[in-house]
């Protein structure tokens, strides 16, 4: 199954493009994974931008208010919608000001990284480290410990 990261903007802050370019690295070599970077602009405009990135995809919004999960549970989610036949699964990060409420009703899913407001260059460096902990997890690899 491919997964898609999309967010708005690219990081400007120095840990933020570090872990991303870390992360990313580590996930292209599965062959499976993309990061679409979309343009910053009004919060609509970012909002239309994501959802035309993730077209055809299911959609996980990444946003406070969304469902908590832990690793094992993402993990077996992802798992569950591979075997039900699902192509490909896209993440959705937002701009400073967040998703619209367009947005947030055609997600798939509505995920919390947490319950704090995190700042969106460090939720996306928190996914990619979790998706690929997920991806050591399926090989079988003791990252995850």
């Amino acid at each position: 199954m491919r997964i898609r990261v999309c967010v708005v903007g690219k990081p400007k802050l120095g840990y933020a493009k570090a872990g991303v370019e870390e992360y990313s690295s580590r996930l292209n070599k599965t062959g499976r994974f993309e990061l679409v970077q979309v343009r910053e602009g009004k919060q609509n405009e970012e909002s239309l931008r994501l959802l035309e990135a993730s077209q055809s995809y299911l959609r996980v919004v990444l946003d406070e208010r969304g469902e908590l999960a832990d690793t094992l549970s993402l993990h077996k989610k992802l798992l569950d919608w591979e075997l039900h036949g699902e192509k490909g699964v896209a993440f959705l990060i937002g701009g400073a000001n967040g998703h619209t409420e367009e947005l947030r009703r055609r997600a798939d899913w509505l995920l919390s990284l947490s319950r704090f407001t995190l700042q969106h260059e460090l939720a996306l460096v928190v996914l990619l480290e979790q998706l690929y902990r997920i991806e050591t997890l399926k090989r079988g690899e003791p990252y995850h410990r």
